[in-house]
């Protein structure tokens, strides 16, 4: 099933959050995608200063080739608003993210916002986490991280690329796939995973989305 049409038509109804002298915080995936899109005519239309922060060198590309100024995370003091999708969202709004390993950074720019803004096609809200939680580890734990993480319930497997190799994401670290079957207190359960020595970044953020977009069928959307 695609939901192509309602990505676009909700990119372009988020760009309304978007003012003039703004730093945006640029997320990743097909959704953000569009959204960094859209961003650029629109800087070019209305000559908007506007600098863009990316959270991943796939996004950079995007972003680059549409006209958007950027500068990293680190020379900002703050982030106006942040733009990112989902890989599940739960009944209390919560969000995973990381299926593209780009979960440390995401997270970073998520808590240098003064607004987020996620957007997700209607396939990814549930009432309980179910799907694996990326965890972002460094590879000298890659050993110790999954015993700790098989003592809170889960069970750990290294992410890899198709051709067996590790995955490895811009930050040189290593993604591990946690299965904890039925997360119903995602809160706690990243506590605990973030508590753990070698730990880098959990999947689960603790920081809500202020507006969360829902793309349906027929290229429609609603706002949560």
């Amino acid at each position: 099933m695609s939901f192509d049409d309602a990505i676009s038509a909700l990119s372009n109804d988020a760009l309304k959050f978007v003012k003039d002298e703004q730093v945006i915080g640029l997320g990743s995936g097909r959704a953000a995608t569009e959204l960094v899109k859209s961003l650029g005519k629109l800087i070019k239309q209305k000559n908007y200063n506007i600098k863009g922060v990316p959270t991943s060198l796939q996004i950079k590309l995007i972003a680059e080739k549409v006209g958007i100024p950027l500068v990293e995370a680190d020379q900002v003091e703050n982030i106006d608003i942040v733009f990112d999708g989902a890989d599940q969202i739960d009944s209390q709004k919560f969000v995973i993210k990381g299926g593209g390993g780009a979960l440390l950074r995401e997270n970073i720019l998520f808590n240098l916002a003064k607004k987020v803004v996620v957007m997700a096609d209607k396939t990814k809200f549930v009432k309980n986490f179910t799907r694996t939680v990326p965890v972002e580890v460094h590879p000298l734990a890659r050993n110790y991280v999954p015993m700790s993480i098989k003592k809170i319930g889960g069970i750990a497997r290294l992410r890899s690329l198709d051709k067996g190799y590790p995955f490895f994401t811009e930050n040189g670290n290593i993604i591990l796939d946690c299965d904890f079957g039925t997360i119903k207190n995602p809160k706690t359960l990243t506590q605990k995973i973030k508590g753990t020595t070698g730990v880098l970044e959990s999947g689960i953020f603790l920081r809500k989305p202020d507006v969360i977009y829902r793309a349906k069928n027929g290229g429609k959307f609603d706002i949560l």
